[in-house]
């Protein structure tokens, strides 16, 4: 304890190896999934679940493991986790059909889950000093790893084919955990409540999701009705069954109180439906439509990925000015005209205009993603945070979870520059929305009132 106290940049490093694995395989997926399709056999319909599996074991994992990290001790769990995403990262190459890659992925979603909240608990019960230096150093770990996830996945491929993505993650897993034994304070003694873990809600919200993502993979084909009265029944078990627990998984109570929160919950959910949606359908694009190598197109993502990370710091400096509503406005005007640009898209148009659209889109999530965070925190108690933190994050992966679903539709049985503007009509229906809900938050565009 006393040496992680004398060199908190030791934890803060310690932790950010770990944490980074999250978004890292959740983004170097996209450029894999055109491999992977060839290697199983299969449509994009039944690729996209490589996505859902990881985002909805994580959306279910999170706040669990939050929780067993109170009862286990951080360090153990922090541990446990790198233990379970070197399992999932050594069984997946080697996958013998495609439902055990699938769990695979599941698995690794679920270690990597555990990272993050045990890292948080470290950092606050380690670090007094510089403490929200330390939480943006991780927060930094964990947006470049997944903007540059495509570009890593891209030359990685090319070179060692899909199993790379996996095997990538033996050199940070192996030194976080070196460092771990050594650099992370002890834990108390265990102290089991498993009372407080909300076991039945998690499992009706992922019957929920899947009955959902079913539905809409079906609407290209034979529609699925069974599984709409699925996601309806347990939607609506769901909300009862949440409304009698003490602790619930999602507190409906809450949002109905807080309406501000619950509209940026929906206006989060909207954005990263719209990113992804982007995020996992350029490499696509580029790779079946333009028949671009893995590591080109990893090159090419990087206007993407690029431009979010140069605006980040800027976006930072407006909020410090104006609070998050400016960002916001301006972030979703971004991601408005990006959608809009990407109509103009044709198959002989230049590169270059798909890198300015890319940019576009990029400064978009270069805004939207800090202001969003920051917006939040605006509309919540402090004793709130951490549950309102956790729910946040569930929002990021319902609405990654659901461009999956989107994309799994429309690029089910072709994939063309038609096709790419269907996506990018319906994204300008979620993108109004997004502008719409910036503008409705409380706050007028003006400077913070000094003093």
């Amino acid at each position: 304890m006393t040496q992680t106290l004398r060199k908190p940049w030791l934890l803060v490093l310690t932790i950010g190896l770990g944490t980074l694995l999250n978004p890292l395989n959740s983004s170097m997926i996209s450029v894999a999934l055109t491999r992977m399709q060839h290697e199983f056999a299969l449509s994009f319909a039944d690729a996209s679940w490589l996505i859902s599996v990881f985002y909805l074991a994580s959306a279910a994992a999170q706040p669990v493991m939050g929780k067993l990290s109170d009862m286990f001790g951080p360090k153990r769990l922090f541990l446990a986790g790198l233990i379970l995403v070197a399992i999932a990262s050594t069984l997946a190459p080697f996958s013998p059909s495609f439902p055990f890659l699938l769990g695979c992925r599941a698995l690794q979603a679920i270690g990597s889950s555990t990272l993050f909240p045990s890292g948080m608990s470290m950092v606050r019960t380690s670090i007094s000093k510089g403490q929200a230096k330390a939480l943006a150093t991780l927060s930094i770990f964990s947006s470049t790893s997944a903007a540059f996830g495509p570009s890593i996945g891209g030359f990685l491929i090319e070179s060692w084919d899909w199993p790379s993505i996996f095997f990538v993650n033996f050199p940070f897993i192996v030194l976080s955990f070196i460092m771990a034994i050594f650099i992370l304070p002890k834990t108390d003694q265990v102290k089991i409540e498993l009372g407080r873990i909300d076991f039945g809600g998690i499992l009706l919200f992922i019957i929920t999701m899947i009955g959902l993502i079913l539905f809409l993979l079906s609407l290209e084909s034979t529609i699925r009705w069974w599984a709409l009265i699925v996601f309806i029944i347990a939607g609506i078990i769901f909300y009862k069954y949440e409304n009698k627990r003490n602790e619930p998984f999602i507190d409906f109570d809450s949002l109905k109180k807080n309406s501000n929160v619950s509209f940026i919950y929906l206006q989060f959910i909207s954005i990263n439906l719209v990113f992804y949606c982007y995020f996992f359908g350029f490499p696509l694009f580029l790779q079946q439509v333009h028949h671009y190598s893995e590591k080109h197109t990893g090159l090419i993502m990087l206007a993407l990925a690029g431009f979010g990370v140069i605006i980040a710091p800027i976006a930072g400096r407006l909020i410090d000015q104006y609070h998050s509503k400016l960002p916001l406005v301006i972030g979703a005007i971004f991601l408005l005209i990006g959608t809009a640009l990407l109509l103009s898209l044709r198959e002989q148009s230049p590169l270059v205009w798909l890198l300015i659209i890319m940019g576009v889109l990029g400064i978009s999530n270069g805004f939207n993603n800090i202001s969003m965070q920051t917006a939040l925190y605006e509309h919540v108690k402090p004793e709130e945070t951490g549950s309102a933190s956790g729910l946040f994050q569930t929002s990021r992966y319902i609405g990654s979870i659901l461009s999956s679903s989107l994309l799994g539709i429309l690029f089910s049985t072709h994939l063309d520059v038609q096709h790419l503007h269907k996506v990018a009509i319906v994204c300008l229906f979620f993108c109004v929305l997004v502008l719409i809900l910036a503008l409705r938050l409380p706050g007028k565009l003006q400077l913070k009132k000094q003093g």
